[in-house]
C-alpha cells in the first residue's frame, strides 16, 4: 500500500500546506466517500459545504476556494485541484489485485477468444466467441461473457452476469483539464476500476468506464440497454432499468428501482432518487426527488411537461388570430 505525508503530498503538487503536515495518505476517494487517511478534492465551491462532514483527512483545494482544515485534518491549496489530483493519483496507482491466475478447469473459453495476461477465470465461467478480456481480469464463478463482449483491465464481476456484444467494461473516462502552462489539455489519470453486482445485464456496445478513483458501481439485478453510456464514478443502484442510447455523465448517483427512457441524458454530478422515471430523450440537469417522474428538454415535472407541449400546439393557432 501506498502512504504519502500530506507535507509529501504538498511539495509533490507544488501546494501551499495548511493544517497537519504529518498526516499519513493512504488513497483516495470522493469527499462523500472518503475515510481518515485518505485525501478528497474540494474542485468547485459546492464541495466546500461538504468538507465539514466530510471523513477525509485531508484535500486538495482551489486557492479561490475558502476553506478551514479543521482539527488534525489539511487542506493543500492549488491553483488546480483537478490538476494536482491527476498527479496525486499517479502515486497512488497500484497493480491489479492478486487472484489465482489462470482458467479454472469447470470453466469453458472458447477457442476464438482473446484472453489477456495475468487473468483469472473462475469456476463456471463462460467465455464465448470472439471474446476479449483484457490484462489483469478477474471473472468471478458463473460469470457469463457472450459472443465478442470486451472486457478491460482490472474490472470486478459479480455472478450470474451478461454482456452482451461488444460491451466495452473499464475504458479510462472522459478526463481532461486544460493545461496550465502550455497550450493543449492534460489527461486525467483513471485508476479506479469498475464493479458490477450479481444478476446485471449489460446490453451491446454499452460502454461503463472505470473510475477516476474509486469505483464506478452497477449494483444488482440492474439491467442496461445497448449504446449506453455510463460515466466514470456513476454509482447505480439496485434493480434499475437503462433504455438504448441513454448518456449518464461522471459521478452521477442512480437509485434503487429507477427506469431511465431511450436516449434520455443525465447531467454529472446529480442524484436520481429510489423510483423515479425518466421518459425518453429527457436531459436531466436537476437532481429528480424518489418517486418523482421527469420529462422534456430540459427535463421538468412530467405533468407541466404535457401542459407545456399542448401550450405549444396551440402556439400558432394563437399567433393567426392576433
Amino acid at each position: 500500500m501506498n502512504q504519502f505525508t500530506t507535507q509529501e503530498l504538498a511539495e509533490h503538487v507544488s501546494g501551499t500546506l495548511v493544517g497537519a503536515s504529518a498526516l499519513d495518505i493512504t488513497g483516495v476517494a470522493e469527499i462523500r466517500e472518503a475515510r481518515p487517511g485518505q485525501l478528497t478534492l474540494i474542485g468547485q465551491k459546492k464541495f466546500v459545504a461538504l468538507w465539514a462532514d466530510s471523513r477525509a483527512g485531508a484535500a486538495l483545494i482551489n486557492r479561490d476556494l475558502e476553506a478551514q482544515p479543521g482539527p488534525g485534518r489539511a487542506l493543500i491549496q492549488v491553483a488546480s485541484a483537478d490538476l494536482a489530483m491527476a498527479q496525486v493519483l499517479e502515486l497512488f496507482q497500484e497493480d491489479p489485485p492478486d487472484a489465482p491466475l489462470g482458467v479454472d478447469a469447470s470453466a469453458i473459453v472458447h477457442d476464438s477468444a482473446t484472453i489477456g495476461k495475468d487473468v483469472s477465470i473462475g469456476p463456471g465461467c463462460y467465455v464465448g466467441p470472439n471474446v476479449t478480456v483484457g490484462d489483469g481480469t478477474v471473472l468471478y464463478p458463473n460469470v457469463t461473457l457472450m459472443d465478442y463482449a470486451e472486457i478491460g483491465e482490472r474490472c470486478e464481476l459479480g455472478h450470474d452476469c451478461i454482456l452482451h456484444t461488444n460491451a466495452s467494461i473499464g475504458a479510462d473516462g472522459f478526463g481532461y483539464r486544460p493545461a496550465m502552462d502550455t497550450p493543449g489539455v492534460t489527461k486525467i489519470p483513471h485508476i479506479g476500476n469498475v464493479v458490477i453486482g450479481d444478476n446485471v445485464e449489460i446490453g451491446a456496445n454499452t460502454c461503463v468506464d472505470r473510475g477516476k478513483f474509486s469505483s464506478t458501481r452497477i449494483g444488482d439485478g440492474t439491467k442496461i440497454d445497448n449504446l449506453v453510456q455510463i460515466a466514470h464514478n456513476c454509482r447505480i443502484g439496485r434493480s434499475s432499468l437503462i433504455a438504448g442510447s441513454s448518456a449518464i455523465g461522471g459521478s452521477a448517483t442512480i437509485g434503487d428501482s429507477v427506469v431511465i427512457g431511450g436516449a434520455a441524458g443525465i447531467v454529472d454530478h446529480l442524484t436520481i432518487g429510489d423510483g423515479a422515471r425518466i421518459a425518453a430523450r429527457a436531459f436531466v440537469i436537476a437532481d429528480v426527488a424518489p418517486g418523482e417522474t421527469v420529462s422534456g428538454y430540459p427535463a421538468d415535472a412530467h405533468r407541466k411537461t404535457l401542459r407545456q407541449w399542448a401550450l405549444l400546439r396551440r402556439l400558432p393557432d394563437l399567433l393567426m388570430r392576433s
